[in-house]
């Protein structure tokens, strides 16, 4: 599933394609919204909101949501048409919008209605850690994972960035959050890692952007721990997870 990071940087190619053009296309493949025309209209700004896009155009703001598997794909699309959800051109660019797990049109005017609920985005204006660690602790016998998951507690942070946190904070993903000693030091270690990555296509928690040495433990079931070699342990059961039986309580 894409992560904040993923979505920002998104948000940063969609801007240089389509912010201050006029659209020449506007084909929207979704029953609801079939009929919706934007073409002849400028695109005035392209936001990015933890996981969410809007892309606004005049009075109208196109959201969308990238959920597992989708993508924003600028120039030639390879996909499948089937799997293009929205098509938008002007003189010189395209965009397409492929496999989204979210996609409307909203009024511009109250479009981030759609998104009052989230928590604060460790990538945007809104960022404080104070009030992340708040609501991280708003249920102290919740499991760390499943808290640092909730987008209503910070918005932006996906299965990657949720177990590598854990890792580097020594705690196992299902323990409570009220082990925590310092949960304004772990949001803020969180912003840290995603504004890091949010320009790169390969993202690093390590600090060490080489193929392979890139994560501490997501997807390293069965490798040594970069620390203490143990080997990682992992279940996926539900949501994935990863961690070194020996680094983390």
């Amino acid at each position: 599933m894409p992560e904040g990071d993923t979505v920002f940087r998104t948000a940063v190619k969609l801007r240089a394609a389509l912010v201050g053009t006029e659209l020449t296309r506007c084909d929207i493949r979704v029953p609801r919204y079939a009929t919706v025309d934007l073409t002849g209209q400028v695109v005035d700004e392209v936001l990015s909101r933890g996981k969410h896009l809007f892309i606004r155009v005049g009075s109208a703001s196109i959201h969308s949501h990238l959920k597992m598997d989708g993508a924003w794909v600028i120039g030639r699309v390879r996909a499948p048409s089937f799997k293009v959800r929205i098509m938008l051109e002007t003189a010189d660019s395209r965009a397409a919008g492929v496999d989204l797990g979210v996609l409307e049109v909203l009024d511009r005017a109250t479009d981030l209605d759609a998104v009052a609920h989230l928590g604060p985005d460790l990538l945007g204006e809104d960022w404080s850690a104070e009030a992340a660690a708040r609501n991280l602790m708003a249920d102290p016998s919740r499991a760390l994972a499943a808290a640092l998951l909730d987008q209503r507690v910070m918005a932006g942070v996906g299965n990657v960035y949720a177990n590598e946190l854990c890792f580097v904070f020594g705690l196992r993903p299902g323990t409570a959050v009220s082990k925590l000693s310092d949960p304004g030091r772990l949001a803020t270690r969180a912003q840290q890692m995603l504004w890091a990555n949010r320009l790169r296509v390969n993202r690093t928690t390590t600090g060490d952007t080489r193929s392979g040495k890139e994560l501490w433990v997501y997807g390293r079931a069965g490798l040594a721990c970069r620390r203490c070699g143990t080997l990682i342990e992992g279940d996926d059961t539900e949501r994935v997870s990863y961690w070194c039986p020996s680094c983390q309580r």
